[in-house]
């Protein structure tokens, strides 16, 4: 497996027009934008799938955050990467559907890292067990919407800045119930 050091992220200005590639941790501390996706996956009960990220993460770990998030490699479509993501952190794949994108910047003041980051956002189910990788992430947990937004109004800050902000969206735009997402797959 490779280290962070070995891994490289996609630059690109806010449009998504890819600018070069940046060595990962140069670039979160940089804080130069590049390219991220982020899944939030349901479950038949129209649960979220909730990760707290390990706590050996480079930045803005032991954080809870959505389902699973990571970068697109090189001339890697942000699908495929967040398949491939899918299996390496949550140890599953499942369908998905691209929902919007968006531009974000946060620090990180435990490593003083910065993400700086359009993200595009994908929804998708799963019900199956599974098994997560302990490298990336420490615990999982499915909530409802209801008990997520009793959490975050408690705790905001043991959630990461990316998924608040996508979280906003998706309420925004209707997609918070197991209903409207089934919606996104039948079209």
């Amino acid at each position: 497996m490779s280290t962070i050091q070995e891994e490289y992220v996609v630059l690109v200005d806010e449009q998504g027009k890819v600018l070069g590639t940046e060595e990962k941790l140069a670039a979160h501390k940089k804080g130069v934008l590049h390219k991220a996706f982020s899944i939030f996956i349901f479950n038949k009960e129209g649960k979220m799938l909730l990760q707290q990220r390990a706590f050996s993460k480079y930045h803005f770990g032991g954080l809870w955050s959505n389902s699973c998030c990571s970068h697109p490699r090189l001339n890697e479509s942000d699908i495929d990467a967040a398949h491939r993501r899918l299996q390496e952190e949550l140890g599953f794949d499942t369908e998905l559907r691209e929902i919007f994108s968006f531009v974000y910047r946060a620090e990180d003041p435990a490593s003083e890292l910065i993400e700086h980051e359009l993200d595009t956002v994908f929804v998708g189910f799963y019900d199956e067990e599974f098994e997560f990788n302990p490298d990336e992430i420490n615990a999982v947990k499915w909530v409802s919407i209801s008990e997520l937004y009793q959490w975050l109004a408690w705790e905001p800050d043991v959630f990461t800045y990316w998924f608040k902000t996508a979280l906003l969206e998706l309420k925004t735009r209707e997609l918070l119930s197991r209903e409207s997402i089934e919606q996104l797959f039948s079209e």
